[in-house]
């Protein structure tokens, strides 16, 4: 009797550059213990209420029938707002794979087992248990926000606040790949973040240079 092969495709993602994403790679090596062929490992730094996450979108196209998706938590897979989660997961869902989110109840081998009415019941935990977590998910991302934003008021009334610093390296890569003549589209995809971040970043750097050719220039 052959054995099928259990396939799985790991997703990590962190927020920001000064973030690392080594803490969870211990899931690849997770995956494998537990008798999964991990096929791929899709490696993101961008915001999880992004949903134009490139590394998201190529895992997604990626999925095989009956693979696994895995990820350290539910949000790193999502903190977008319940029914763009939900979206997100009918997605993958419809390319005939699952989700597999340590810290979640996950009963898809029980459910995988099971026929009838203890079907449809473990199903319908499992739809509820995902949905709650969504939503945690998406309400700690509104959560951080909000302090984030009241933070910067306080830091503003006690003349304290000076802005937010400019992701240096990220400007450096978009500002890289538009000289090396990649389109806007494709540096953004590059990158790993919005066109309009790239629109604005390039816009900046070109008005930057011309300042410094203008200022460099001899006097008549």
């Amino acid at each position: 009797m052959t054995i099928p092969i259990r396939a799985a495709r790991v997703y990590l993602r962190v927020s920001t550059e000064e973030q690392d994403l080594e803490r969870q790679e211990a899931i690849v090596a997770g995956a494998q213990a537990a008798g999964y062929y991990v096929a791929a490992v899709y490696r993101e730094k961008a915001s999880g209420a992004r949903p134009d996450r490139p590394e998201l979108i190529r895992m997604i196209g990626d999925l095989q029938l009956g693979e696994v998706v895995l990820a350290e938590k539910i949000d790193r897979i999502s903190r977008l707002p319940l029914p763009d989660a939900e979206a997100l997961v009918a997605t993958i869902r419809a390319k005939g794979a699952r989700l597999a989110i340590p810290g979640i109840i996950d009963l898809s081998e029980l459910v995988a087992d099971s026929a009838g009415v203890a079907r449809i019941v473990l199903e319908a935990v499992q739809d509820m248990l995902l949905r709650v977590a969504l939503q945690t998910a998406r309400d700690d991302y509104e959560t951080r926000r909000e302090r984030q934003r009241e933070g910067i008021e306080i830091a503003k009334r006690a003349g304290r606040y000076n802005g937010r610093k400019p992701d240096t390296a990220l400007h450096k890569r978009i500002v890289g790949l538009r000289e090396a003549g990649m389109s806007i589209a494709r540096t953004a995809e590059l990158a790993g973040c919005s066109i309009a971040q790239v629109k604005r970043v390039t816009a900046l750097h070109r008005a930057k240079s011309m300042f410094d050719r203008q200022t460099e220039a001899p006097a008549n």
